[in-house]
Order: structure tokens, then C-alpha cells, then sequence
């Protein structure tokens, strides 16, 4: 049925964006997702999920605790109709909140930071789903998110600032992570057929005027078809 779905809302979109999405979506990974804490600057968030966008990453989770995620829309260039954002606003436990569903969901947690323990971004091993913890340029990660990670990972740098814009962080990792994927044998890293076909439907319904009306219109029909 959703297969059958797909196929009707294709033939109401234009063929360019039919032959874009099925591109995208073949490229598109959840192995590997962004977690963000209490960004401020609404430029830098909107960087990462324009930088997840453009680096295949179908999930953001952005913990909110005293900041707002506010997405600009010259920089983000429509990245938040192509990206899942996932947001977790409890007031005194959204990073234990975002964390614990991340783990459940079987992710390892790899804080980036400077830390005693780290490796280089480089060096991480791929083989087993990560989500990678971005914090403050101020501040860096919260005390919870360091306690409950898994790993800490670093970029390697080499001049007199101490650390890279938080956007330039998050897209830099990003890049070295999606080009060991790449390099990883054997490793089903991408989207399964189904995940891709709901993903297809999602972007379809996000271009349309009134999608849940045309949803359940070709619903009915292809039911309908059926009987």
C-alpha cells in the first residue's frame, strides 16, 4: 500500500523532483545522526541542518534548555523540509531524555570535545550506529552529556585557536564520517527500501497544499481499486 501510495503522489509532482527524491533517498543514512545542545546562535543551528541535509543525515535531535532552536532561512536554504528535526524541550531533563532514546534506539554516544580519552574524528569506528553530541562554542557539552557518552572524539587542528565554530565542527565531522561510511565494506548503512519509500511519501506531502486531504484521498482511492 504505501508502495501503491507513492506512486499516485508521483504522478502529481513534477518529474524533476520524482527523479530527485529517488536519488536522495537512496543516499540518505540514519547510522550515523547530529545531536545539537542548547544552541543560541540561530546561524549555527541553521548551518548543521543545512550541513545534515547536504551530508545525507536524515536526523537532527536538538536538546533545548534555555535556548530556543530558531532556524534562519537564508542560511538553512529549505534544509528543514528534507531533514527530521527531533526536539526534546523538557525543562530539567532534555539531554537525559535525548540521550536515553538515542541509546535505546541502539546508538553509541560520541561527545565531541577535548577530552583525555579521545581519538581523532578519523580514527572512530563506523561499523555500529553513532550519534555524534555538538555543544556551545562557549561552554562546549553539558556535565550530563559527557557522563553519559560512550566515546569523545576531536578534529585535529593545527593553529593558536583553540576550537572550530560549532557549524564548521559539526559539518567537518560529518564529512569524515560519511566518507569512512563510503569506504566501509559490508556495512548496510543506508536507508532500508521501506524507510526510503516513507521518506519519499514525507517530502512528497511537504510540497503539496493540504497533504494529509491528499493522503487520504489516494488512500481511499487505492482502496477503493482494491475492493
Amino acid at each position: 500500500m504505501r508502495e501503491a501510495l507513492l506512486r499516485e503522489l508521483y504522478k502529481i509532482i513534477t518529474p524533476e523532483k520524482v527523479e530527485k527524491f529517488e536519488q536522495i533517498a537512496a543516499l540518505r543514512t540514519r547510522h550515523l545522526t547530529v545531536v545539537v545542545e542548547n544552541l543560541y546562535q540561530e546561524h549555527n543551528a541553521s548551518a548543521v541542518m543545512r550541513s545534515c541535509d547536504c551530508f545525507g543525515i536524515q536526523d537532527l535531535h536538538v536538546i533545548e534548555k534555555g535556548n530556543t532552536f530558531n532556524v534562519n532561512r537564508e542560511i538553512a536554504m529549505g534544509a528543514g523540509k528534507w531533514v527530521d528535526n527531533h526536539h526534546y524541550v523538557d525543562k530539567l531533563y532534555p539531554t537525559k531524555k535525548c540521550i536515553n532514546t538515542l541509546k535505546e534506539k541502539g546508538y553509541r554516544i560520541i561527545a565531541t570535545t577535548p577530552h583525555t580519552d579521545d581519538i581523532e574524528i578519523q580514527d572512530l569506528n563506523v561499523d555500529q550506529p553513532m550519534a555524534l553530541l555538538f555543544g556551545t562554542e562557549q561552554s562546549g557539552l553539558s556535565e550530563t552529556a559527557l557522563d553519559m557518552s560512550d566515546e569523545f572524539v576531536k578534529i585535529p587542528m593545527y593553529g593558536f585557536t583553540e576550537s572550530f565554530n560549532i557549524s564548521v565542527s559539526a559539518a567537518l565531522s560529518m564529512m569524515t564520517i560519511r566518507q569512512k561510511l563510503e569506504q566501509a565494506e559490508e556495512l548496510d548503512w543506508l536507508l532500508s527500501k521501506e524507510d526510503q519509500t516513507e521518506l519519499k511519501i514525507k517530502w512528497c506531502k511537504n510540497i503539496l497544499k493540504n497533504p494529509e486531504i491528499v493522503e487520504q484521498d489516494l488512500l481511499r482511492r487505492l482502496k477503493e481499486n482494491r475492493s
